[in-house]
């Protein structure tokens, strides 16, 4: 599966060949919080689905990023640490937060695709 996956939370996931699976924040929410100043990277372990894995600050407000499924985190980006703006330059390419192997990797393929992750877009901004 080569297409993005997308949570309610604004997060997308991208699997990978090697079967983890990349997550990072959607241009969306990347607009809505403006001009990030500061990322906290998640600790190399297991999360549960919903937990708060990650927390992004900005010069509106901070927020959670949330483990979009159960699973362990294998590898965070360390590019954040010293380069925060790289989440408004390109959130959904080098802006990644994270990469973590799911417990069920068929999960990924149940969240919301493009047209269902629009759809959750249009009806939060006429909300």
């Amino acid at each position: 599966m080569s297409e993005l996956r997308f949570t309610e939370d604004h997060e997308w996931l991208r699997a990978e060949a090697d079967g983890s699976v990349t997550v990072g924040i959607t241009a969306f929410a990347q607009n809505a919080l403006g001009d990030v100043v500061f990322v906290q990277l998640p600790e190399l372990q297991s999360y549960d689905k919903g937990a708060e894995a990650s927390t992004v600050e900005s010069v509106k407000a901070a927020s959670g990023v949330y483990m979009p499924l159960d699973g362990e985190v294998l590898e965070v980006n360390g590019q954040l640490d010293g380069n925060p703006e790289l989440v408004n330059e390109d959130p959904m390419g080098e802006g990644w937060f994270f990469r973590f192997k799911p417990a069920d990797a068929d999960a990924v393929a149940k969240l919301l695709d493009q047209d269902a992750y629009d759809r959750l877009i249009k009806a939060n901004a006429e909300a």
